[in-house]
């Protein structure tokens, strides 16, 4: 598994808009900028994220996005589906997927499915307020 910049992106975003949330909505050319990503490429994200009911635009004057919800209510995993698909390390372990044919006589499985279980664990237990408090302590 190998989260792409679409993934590490949509974090970004993310975590920006919860930052900035006190400034009411923020643009995707003011999250650009503090971002240093492009603006064409964090539309593309901010689209896949509203879909996903993550971000609530607002039009006109003062218009932007924002988060749908609070910080606590946002995992890390709930992100990078959304992003990314399934984070399983291999495909037969894709929900959704034909059962694979070896599955039955795998001697490799039990593997897969410690580090599928493993990546889980870790992203479906931090939350956006956890990352934007880690950070207001790392640079304390």
């Amino acid at each position: 598994m190998k989260i792409s910049t679409r993934g590490r992106y949509a974090l970004r975003l993310m975590v920006d808009l919860g930052q900035n949330a006190v400034e009411g909505c923020c643009s995707v050319r003011e999250v650009s900028e503090r971002q240093g990503i492009s603006e064409k490429y964090l539309e593309q994200i901010i689209s896949v994220l509203s879909k996903a009911g993550f971000v609530t635009s607002v039009r006109g004057a003062g218009g932007g996005y924002r988060l749908s919800r609070e910080l606590k209510g946002y995992t890390v995993g709930m992100i990078l589906r959304a992003t990314e698909g399934s984070l399983a390390p291999v495909t037969c372990l894709t929900e959704g997927e034909p059962p694979c044919e070896r599955a039955d006589s795998c001697t490799t499985l039990f593997i897969w499915e410690k580090i599928y279980k493993a990546v889980n664990d870790v992203v479906d237990n931090i939350t956006l307020e956890d990352l934007i408090e880690n950070e207001k302590w790392s640079k304390e």
